[in-house]
């Protein structure tokens, strides 16, 4: 079975970057510069479009820019590619082709103050085995615990920052695109927010290029907010009973605009919804994203909440699960690899706990490691 890691990352920005560079550069270098996603992606070198989403990032998020640089040194690759690579959801490819979007099914529980949220990761399955668990302590910013894919800023999977605040991501695939900041760039940003608001502030205030649902929660608020943007609107909702949330735009003000739905993300939103109401309020968010039902009345060629075919259409698997309780005083988080297997980490805020059966890494901080 492909082990999760979990990785120390420390230094400044450009430090961090190099760190989180050097751990992926294997799978970057066997594995992604060889597939279909990284062509597509990599045609858009020298345009327009680039050089403007990249003089956003260094006017409003300078510090981000110098987490690039240095992920492109780690890896070993060209700046420009690793840039465009990072820019990959706000560039006008084909919205139906395979693997250039990272997918992932959200179930979110409020009530009262009791508030979860429960994640599958969904990505590319050539990266099965050769993703982590990053700690990272990034000189300005305040720590976090996020999943890291290869190649890739943290902020656009799941997380926990040590300023309380908890954050999952699902792509959408929006149709219109504009210059702005790229989505990644924008989730990494929201990482370094202090409270709720500022985080909303972040996503609403700043020019988007793309578009991504997050799901963002803080120990200091008693509110679950729901939160779909695109280049054009960035709507925000209170969760204020059992919801799910795919890979395609569901809010009233963000459903009309122009975007592509894939069956999976069809098929995974309608069978959550479907195991929510089943479930009469006594919802357990983990078998929700364990479901693996392929057929129903409504569709006898349904496809799943949790992915292991490898010939999905969407090019994308289960990578892991994370099930995330926020409270007033700290945030309790279980990461699965496997459904029915136990954690594989368990966290309280950003520390592991001592149960964890995988021993610690040493500190990865830029050149050195």
């Amino acid at each position: 079975m492909p082990v999760l890691d979990f990785i120390k990352i420390s230094g400044t920005p450009f430090e961090a970057g190099q760190a989180l560079g050097r751990f992926g550069s294997g799978a970057v270098h066997r594995h992604l510069l060889q597939t279909d996603a990284w062509r597509q992606v990599m045609q858009w070198r020298g345009s327009q479009l680039a050089a403007a989403m990249a003089q956003h990032i260094q006017q409003r998020f300078p510090r981000i820019w110098q987490e690039l640089r240095g992920l492109a040194d780690g890896l070993g690759v060209p700046f420009e590619q690793v840039l465009l690579w990072n820019c990959r959801g706000d560039l006008r490819l084909d919205p139906h082709a395979a693997g250039t979007h990272d997918g992932c099914t959200t179930v979110q529980l409020a009530r009262g103050e009791s508030r979860r949220i429960s994640h599958n990761e969904d990505g590319d399955p050539g990266f099965a085995g050769h993703c982590a668990i990053a700690e990272c302590r990034i000189e300005g910013s305040p720590s976090f615990v996020s999943f890291v894919y290869p190649g890739s800023l943290p902020g656009h999977t799941f997380a926990v920052t040590e300023a309380g605040l908890a954050v999952t991501v699902n792509n959408l695939r929006p149709l219109h695109i504009d210059a702005g900041v790229p989505r990644m760039v924008l989730t990494r940003a929201v990482l370094d927010a202090p409270d709720l608001d500022a985080a909303v502030a972040t996503l609403r205030d700043t020019p988007r290029a793309g578009a991504f649902h997050l799901t963002l929660g803080h120990r200091a608020s008693p509110e679950l907010f729901s939160v779909e943007f695109n280049a054009r609107h960035c709507s925000v909702r209170a969760v204020m009973e059992p919801s799910v949330h795919a890979n395609h735009a569901i809010h009233p003000a963000m459903r009309d605009d122009p975007q592509v739905v894939t069956d999976s993300s069809r098929d995974r939103q309608r069978r959550g919804e479907q195991l929510l109401a089943q479930a009469r309020g006594a919802v357990d968010p983990l078998a929700v994203l364990a479901d693996t039902d392929d057929t129903d009345d409504w569709n006898p060629a349904a496809l799943p909440i949790y992915r292991t075919d490898p010939h999905d259409p969407d090019g994308e698997n289960t990578l892991a699960t994370a099930d995330i309780a926020i409270k007033t005083s700290h945030i309790e988080w279980d990461i699965y690899e496997q459904p029915g297997t136990p954690p594989r980490y368990r966290l309280i805020d950003g520390h592991r706990q001592a149960q964890d059966a995988p021993p610690e890494e040493q500190p990865r901080r830029g050149a050195g490691v």
